[in-house]
């Protein structure tokens, strides 16, 4: 059985979001938050101390926008991947990796400036200034929505899973005041899916 190390509203809820959306079966390892500090034994699974972990046979996956595609190839055919055949293949992988990479990583350095550095260390303008970061790069989500409901393909995806965590985790830090009228009306689409629910239900319960 695939498993899951999770912590509650991390990165890995991506692979959490995703497993539900397939419908697949899992084992979920449910860890305080950052695991390397509060878990230490954690390292013994996976020595960089980072979520998610997921495991599936002899696959070993350490990066959210890895994993979930990942799973939409290996367990489809499914509407949630988008193939090499369909016109919009590039646009998906670009917004799988935009996600993570673009989206989540100042938010990142907001977490850590503003919450998890002693208060000494603490740099609030630097906080501020990666927080301006992320919501420049949300214009981008907000033109390629236009009058769509999800990113590619006309159908909901993977690539809407990985932005849609980024937009998650600017609600948990509380920076998601100013979400442009398009990706707002997007986040309230994506937290309405079944899947996200069940993911949120599914982390609540351990």
């Amino acid at each position: 059985m695939i498993q899951l190390y999770h912590c509650a509203d991390a990165r890995s809820f991506r692979a959490l979001w995703a497993l539900e959306e397939l419908k697949l079966p899992y084992q979920l390892h449910l860890l305080p938050f950052p695991p390397r500090v509060r878990e230490p034994s954690y390292l013994d699974a996976n020595p960089l101390g980072t979520i998610p972990l997921l495991i599936d046979g002899d696959a070993r996956l350490t990066e959210s926008a890895a994993i979930v595609q990942y799973l939409a190839v290996k367990y489809g055919p499914t509407p949630l991947a988008v193939g090499p055949e369909e016109a919009d293949y590039g646009a998906w992988l670009n917004w799988l990796h935009f996600g993570e990479a673009t989206l989540t990583f100042p938010q990142t350095l907001v977490l850590r400036y503003r919450m998890l550095e002693p208060p000494e260390r603490r740099l609030p303008q630097a906080a501020d200034d990666y927080a301006q970061w992320f919501h420049s790069r949300l214009r981008h989500v907000e033109r390629a929505l236009g009058d769509r409901k999800w990113l590619v393909a006309d159908r909901f995806t993977m690539a809407d899973i990985s932005v849609g965590y980024a937009l998650l985790l600017a609600k948990s830090l509380k920076i998601d005041d100013g979400f442009p009228p398009q990706v707002a009306a997007y986040w309230q689409r994506l937290k309405g899916r079944e899947g996200f629910g069940r993911a949120k239900d599914a982390q609540k319960s351990g």
